[in-house]
């Protein structure tokens, strides 16, 4: 059996990583931007922020044909600089927030499941990303 290439998907915030990180792992910002497409949302998020620690969000359609929790443990929790995240299927995700001048740069490096394509996966992941980095963007300018 081959290991499947891991997937990357990354976007540009303008703040710096200690504020990117605070909004990528605050429970209530996560209600904010965890989505890939209007008609989806996150309800809620739990963040157990430490290794061992659990984070759980709950995934749905707005309309309520369907949900799902996203689970996993943290394996590596390095403020504000990386978290590894050990998906309960056995995936992992780690995500870095690297400085880029006045900004940091957020990339995900995550190992993509066998049921769906490839591509489907890099694009609802970088649409999450893209609606986190779009949050950041919106908090940044109200204050």
């Amino acid at each position: 059996m081959t290991t499947p290439t891991p997937i990357t998907i990354d976007a540009f915030v303008p703040v710096p990583p200690e504020q990117a990180w605070r909004a990528f792992h605050t429970p209530e910002a996560i209600t904010q931007w965890n989505q890939a497409s209007p008609d989806w949302h996150c309800p809620w998020a739990k963040v157990d922020l430490r290794i061992g620690g659990r984070h759980v969000s709950r995934m749905e359609a707005r309309d309520g044909s369907f949900g799902f929790e996203y689970e996993g443990t943290y394996e590596e929790v390095d403020a504000p600089n990386a978290v590894t995240l050990r998906l309960d299927d056995g995936r992992c995700a780690r995500t870095t927030f690297i400085q880029e001048g006045s900004g940091t740069r957020v990339q995900t490096v995550f190992d993509p499941e066998p049921t769906n394509p490839v591509e489907m996966q890099r694009s609802g992941w970088q649409a999450i990303l893209e609606s986190y980095a779009a949050y950041v963007v919106r908090a940044q300018e109200k204050q």
